[in-house]
């Protein structure tokens, strides 16, 4: 789980994004499309095309984090992109890391151990 400071906003891209961007590429997109500042130490949630993979980034003060997680299994609950930019909660953050519905919390499927 990603140490979200009190105060620090949790900001949903909606639609896709292109994975193969790192930290300036996605920074950019941040600027553009959601008319945020990536550097004001908000965490910004993008989300792949296929739904598996999603990328946090998040600039602390002191340089430039980017976080990836892919799910093995299904994919990531995501808003429309109608819905405009969706904030969330720090709670509802660690939801969606570990595949859970964020808006109707619910346990989904856990992997087996391997071997």
């Amino acid at each position: 789980m990603i140490p979200v400071p009190t105060g620090v906003r949790v900001w949903l891209a909606t639609g896709h994004t292109d994975m193969r961007k790192g930290f300036p590429g996605l920074a950019l997109q941040v600027q553009e499309i959601l008319r945020r500042d990536p550097l004001n130490g908000h965490l910004f949630v993008l989300r792949g095309r296929r739904g598996d993979l999603i990328k946090v980034i998040w600039h602390d003060g002191q340089g430039a984090c980017l976080f990836t997680k892919r799910l093995e299994r299904g994919r990531f609950l995501w808003p429309s992109p109608a819905d405009g930019t969706v904030a969330i909660t720090a709670a509802q953050l660690g939801y969606l890391l570990e595949g859970i519905d964020w808006r109707n919390p619910q346990q989904a499927w856990r992997p087996t151990p391997v071997g």
